[in-house]
């Protein structure tokens, strides 16, 4: 009987490869029920503002050109600036940091100061601490308000959507350093 029981299994599992070497490439996906992933619970809107530093000068900057603009530029068209900024409670830097935003800016217009902008905002205090949102969208910086939206998140926001309003608190224009407010309205789950 346990030889029968082996050649069976055997058997079973040489059906099992031999079906798996056929496949077309057509069962890479799946459907998944959605309450294991937490979509089952009601959608939320949380609000809330946080300062990004762009800090350019100094010995220790937070934000750096790895490419400049090209050289008949008005606009800093073709510069790219990678960033690990600080996000603050308050405008003042040495208020509290709630975590940092990471990402790139990248001068994406001729003849305007705009600018491709994706980053992360990545928190790294109280409730959402290991949690982060992505943005990614155009930044007319010398706009009075911005608006980009958000595409993504990790941890509480996993499946956020939104969008966020940047406004510049200010801007010193001989070192490039500038402290934007950032006021975020996220949907997540």
């Amino acid at each position: 009987m346990a030889k029968l029981i082996f050649f069976l299994g055997v058997q079973i599992l040489l059906l099992a490869a031999v079906s798996s070497a056929e496949d077309d490439g057509e069962n890479f996906t799946g459907t998944i029920d959605r309450k294991l992933l937490g979509l089952h619970k009601k959608e939320k809107l949380t609000h809330f503002k946080v300062y990004w530093h762009d800090i350019l000068s100094g010995p220790k900057p937070s934000s750096i050109r790895i490419k400049p603009p090209v050289k008949t530029s008005t606009s800093y068209f073709g510069g790219v600036t990678m960033f690990d900024n600080a996000l603050t409670e308050k405008v003042e830097i040495n208020s509290t940091l709630l975590g940092q935003a990471q990402g790139f800016y990248a001068g994406a217009a001729q003849k305007e100061f705009s600018f491709l902008v994706g980053m992360n905002f990545s928190f790294k205090t109280g409730k959402y601490n290991g949690s982060t949102i992505t943005i990614l969208g155009r930044n007319p910086v010398l706009s009075e308000v911005r608006e980009m939206p958000i595409v993504g998140g990790t941890g509480l926001f996993r499946f956020a959507r939104g969008y966020v309003e940047a406004r510049t608190k200010l801007l010193n224009l001989k070192n490039g350093d500038a402290i934007v407010e950032y006021s975020c309205y996220v949907l997540h789950y």
